[in-house]
């Protein structure tokens, strides 16, 4: 009897043992279903929730509400109610219908002010004008956000104006409870350690074997002797990602040496500077009596000659048997030591067999700050016809002067695959052009001495929306000016520079406009893939007297490509559709970017 008796405890202690963990199972495995904020006054409902970590769908736990309570009373002291209890907060729990109401209960209780903030330093003659932003918190309630904003921006103060090596440190806070006002107080201490007020003495530079010394000098743009500035220093990678030589450029570092001069180290490391793109076909003949042609494009960029930061660049492209162009660049930075920039270039395009169009142009460029450039240039350029006999009218035989300014703004912070930034140029020319023949087409009612205006303008925006994830957009227009026009004239539009999805310069307009919006994801700093969505809009106006009707249309194209960074430079590939087109249909824009 005795014996069953034990067994019968035994099995009602292992039932109920087996029931406790299968209610705490359930219990656990339940959610949130809703939440009930009481007694807040200060604070809204919503940041309340917010503080305590959880949300209707969050899953229960063990110690949930210990927890819940913790964060609420951190969030509160940080705001000044250190003396807030929420001992009435607590869960309800419905087993049956498997919910599960979380009831917030806070007693806010009375919020403590700033009396009084005591700095403690061991020179008061410079940091005493630096620091009057800590008065105005005096009788203000207690914020530890608002306290450390402040000493962030005191220490950037001291950090621009040659304290690189300050430090304001929060030492203690006292509250405490005062008889005589019947209010909550709180006294802040804060510690500066300074340090010596520095000056760059030296600039050294590590990692360059083939760029001078004094070209990376240049381009920051710091002389020795300056008061250090932490806000001057975090702009000197952007600088040297512009000149394009470099694999992304880390902040420089700051030290004193022996003797106790301040010594800022730059380091770089070089990339490939000298790029080549090219591709070359052959067309066999079609027709007996024809021979084949070669076709392609050869693009050679030297952008930092021995090193000098000298630049030239060639390019070569063959469009069909008769169409082709040339263009040759060269850049000399620093004219006579002076932050003056003198470029020259030479183009020419042979179109069809219809004329040949040569442009020769120079231009000097005022570097007026690190992202601000002003330019002035001036260009010659001649339009021959073909001398075919019996050929039909194409162009006239023309020489043009052109003169103009141009405005750029850079503030980008790499070339190749900008996070932040804008690159904004406006240019205004104005052309004075004289037609010499052909001299059977010269008629007594024609303008022999035309003037033209030009309107150039280009705005690029960059923007990280989150982690490695970029927006970018580019608005572009041109416009021309004058009586008439030639064919010669005409801006053109289509291409991996402009409208993808179509074919290199398809249309042609005395006004155009294109757009170029970007959705990017970085692979590395410099390798993305991205996708687009290109507009396109080109104008150009009748002229009935010699049989030209109005041409107008606006263009989509849209797609997807990489652009990966290789030892040869940055290589853009993207597959491109327009309008309207299958998948067949799609172009490939393909090509080295280059930044000259």
């Amino acid at each position: 009897m005795f014996h069953n008796i034990k067994i019968f405890f035994l099995l009602l202690l292992l039932s109920s043992l087996c029931f406790g963990q299968s209610n705490t199972s359930t219990i656990t495995n339940l959610s949130i279903n809703n939440i009930e904020v009481e007694g807040n006054r200060t604070f809204s409902k919503n940041q309340i929730i917010e503080w305590c970590g959880v949300n209707t769908g969050s899953k229960i736990y063990p110690g949930i509400v210990d927890s819940i309570k913790s964060r609420l009373a951190s969030n509160f002291a940080a705001r000044g109610y250190e003396y807030a209890d929420f001992d009435g907060t607590s869960m309800e729990y419905s087993i049956d219908s498997q919910t599960v109401k979380l009831n917030i209960n806070i007693n806010e209780g009375e919020p403590s002010y700033n009396n009084k903030i005591i700095i403690s330093y061991s020179d008061s003659t410079e940091l005493n004008s630096s620091l009057t932003q800590f008065e105005f918190l005096e009788g203000e309630i207690f914020n530890k956000t608002e306290i450390e904003d402040a000493i962030i921006n005191s220490l950037s103060y001291f950090e621009d104006n040659g304290y690189p090596f300050i430090k304001l440190v929060l030492s203690s806070v006292i509250f405490f409870r005062d008889s005589v006002s019947n209010s909550n107080l709180a006294d802040i201490y804060l510690k500066i350690t300074k340090g010596n007020k520095s000056k760059i003495d030296k600039i050294e530079i590590a990692g360059n074997t083939d760029t001078k010394d004094y070209v990376i000098e240049r381009t920051l743009r710091l002389e020795t002797g300056e008061l250090y500035s932490q806000e001057d220093i975090n702009e000197l990678p952007a600088r040297l990602n512009r000149l394009s030589y470099f694999e992304p450029v880390s902040e420089p570092e700051f030290y004193l040496n022996s003797k106790n001069e301040g010594v800022l180290l730059i380091s770089v490391k070089e990339k490939q500077t000298n790029n080549f793109d090219g591709i070359i076909g052959y067309i066999p003949a079609v027709n007996p009596g024809q021979s084949g042609y070669l076709t392609g494009l050869v693009n050679i960029s030297l952008r930092n000659l021995f090193g000098t930061g000298r630049a030239a660049a060639v390019r070569w492209q063959q469009f069909d048997r008769f169409s082709q162009e040339l263009e040759l660049k060269y850049l000399e930075p620093w004219l006579f030591n002076f932050p003056f920039n003198f470029n020259g270039s030479f183009f020419q395009r042979k179109q069809d067999s219809s004329y040949v169009q040569r442009n020769l142009k120079a231009g000097l460029q005022f570097l007026a700050t690190e992202d601000i450039s002003a330019a002035v240039f001036v260009s010659s350029e001649s339009v021959i016809p073909s001398a075919l006999a019996n050929s039909p009218f194409t162009v006239y035989n023309s020489n043009a002067l052109t003169t103009g300014v141009n405005l750029t703004i850079d503030t980008r912070d790499d070339p190749y695959a900008p996070t932040a930034g804008i690159l904004f140029s406006n240019s205004y020319s104005f052309s004075r052009k004289t037609i010499y023949g052909p001299a059977k087409y010269i008629t007594p009612e024609l303008q022999t001495r035309v003037s033209f205006k030009r309107i150039e303008v280009g705005f690029n925006y960059y923007h990280e929306l989150f982690d490695r994830q970029v927006a970018a957009i580019g608005l572009h227009g041109r416009e021309l000016n004058g009586p008439s026009f030639e064919i010669s004239d005409l801006y053109r539009l289509g291409g991996t520079n402009s409208l993808r999805g179509y074919r290199e310069d398809q249309f042609l307009g005395s006004r155009i406009f294109w757009s170029n919006l970007e959705y990017r994801l970085l692979l590395t700093r410099r390798t993305f893939a991205f996708l687009f969505f290109d507009t396109g809009y080109f104008y150009r106006k009748a002229e009935p007297e010699r049989n030209i009707l109005k041409t107008e249309g606006f263009k989509i194209g849209y797609g997807l490509g990489l652009n990966i960074e290789t030892g040869l430079g940055v290589l853009g590939v993207s597959f491109a559709l327009a309008r309207g087109d299958s998948f067949s249909d799609g172009k490939i824009h393909f090509g080295l970017v280059n930044e000259f």
